[in-house]
């Protein structure tokens, strides 16, 4: 399958990669700020839908390929983490989760002219409770930067990870089960 991929994440690339999946990039760029009212789920999902909605307009829709937009966040109670900023930020995050359960969720659109399709994924993750020391030595690795909640499952910080219930490829940005079902609305 070809498609316009919304994304410059290299980990949603290396995903679509094992889905063996053709994709051609299209920028993305919106206003990523949430909504007073609006609970976590409605805003990845709203971040997922305007990505693609922006990105359709960017693409070269003379060739017909569905696009493919994403948003994942780190959700703890009802507040995001978004991405830090700084090493200061990158410590209150990971201090925050410290031995508590958190959700990562991640919102996949895909679009065509003529309708789009949402589908999202919910992931609880457990981490191990953290020394000061532990999150300072992880924060020098600066794995923790650009990434929602200043951790990657897929590296340094999954030696914190104690549980995980859902879809590992999620929490990694794209969920690959869920994504496969619903490129295949599209084929």
């Amino acid at each position: 399958m070809k498609i316009y991929l919304a994304s410059k994440s290299p980990r949603r690339q290396s995903l679509l990669n094992q889905l063996r999946i053709d994709f051609e990039y299209v920028n993305s760029d919106i206003d990523e700020s949430p909504l007073g009212d609006e609970s976590p789920v409605e805003y990845v999902q709203r971040m997922a839908s305007e990505k693609a909605t922006n990105g359709w307009q960017n693409s070269n829709r003379i060739i017909n390929k569905p696009l493919l937009a994403a948003d994942t966040s780190v959700v703890i109670g009802k507040h995001i983490l978004g991405k830090p900023i700084d090493d200061t930020q990158a410590f209150e995050m990971l201090n925050r989760l410290s031995a508590q359960t958190h959700q990562v969720m991640t919102a996949v659109a895909v679009k065509n002219e003529s309708r789009i399709k949402l589908v999202t994924s919910i992931t609880d993750v457990t981490f191990d409770s953290l020394t000061d020391k532990q999150i300072n030595d992880y924060i020098k690795t600066k794995d923790c930067f650009d990434k929602a909640g200043s951790y990657g499952i897929q590296g340094y910080a999954a030696r914190f990870i104690s549980f995980i219930a859902g879809s590992y490829s999620g929490v990694v940005g794209l969920p690959l089960y869920e994504t496969a079902k619903l490129l295949e609305e599209f084929e």
